[in-house]
């Protein structure tokens, strides 16, 4: 197992991303369940176990812009069919820093591990902890190389009242670390502005490769 990506991310936590000199860094996996791309500007990091030498074969073999190449729908393929994983989605990645206090939304924590949201939570995530709030839900959990992640749910009735930026917000105050990591869907617009109001910043997009 490598600790090469939780670094990378470290430093893009900070605003020091790895040169935009458009190459492509092929590193081990963190661990057994992690595998994917994390594209910063212009440099890309690709994290697999598979051999280095074939993954720089097929993205050679890629007909596409070198700057984009590790993200191109005909690598990730090629990625899915030799690793035997699916992918949900390219995501946007996005981070902030970690608030003091306690948040000011009345939350209730939810310990039943066979909540829906919990158990949902626990396939990508280790250390999974789940708050309700009137008309919505936060969710911790540590995610791919270690970081702390977090993914919001604001009830149908309840959208349109802030709420879902109020749980944002809440999750920087519960984080047990100095940032905290969410991924949304660029298509999700709602998501992705609701993200930003609570002071999260794009550093990346994100594609996983998923196992079972």
């Amino acid at each position: 197992m490598s600790d090469a990506l939780a670094r990378i991310l470290a430093a893009a936590a900070v605003g020091k991303f790895p040169p935009p000199d458009g190459a492509t860094t092929v590193i081990g996996q963190p661990n057994a369940r992690d595998a994917g791309v994390v594209a910063f500007t212009a440099h890309s990091v690709i994290f697999t176990d598979e051999d280095p030498e074939w993954v720089r074969a097929e993205l050679a073999a890629t007909d596409s812009d070198r700057l984009a190449a590790a993200m191109n729908p005909a690598f990730l393929a090629a990625m899915l069919a030799r690793t035997g994983r699916s992918m949900n989605t390219i995501d946007m990645l996005t981070v902030a820093g970690a608030l003091p206090s306690r948040p000011d939304l009345e939350l209730r924590e939810i310990e039943d591990p066979d909540h829906p949201r919990v158990a949902r939570a626990l396939k990508f995530r280790d250390g999974v902890r789940v708050w309700a709030a009137a008309g919505g839900l936060v969710v911790l959990g540590r995610g791919v190389a270690g970081r702390w992640e977090t993914a919001i749910e604001v009830d149908e009735g309840a959208r349109g009242l802030g709420l879902g930026v109020a749980l944002a917000l809440a999750a920087r105050h519960l984080v047990p670390d100095s940032v905290v990591w969410a991924q949304q869907s660029p298509g999700n617009a709602r998501s992705v502005r609701t993200f930003q109001a609570a002071g999260f910043k794009p550093v990346g997009s994100e594609a996983l490769f998923v196992a079972g």
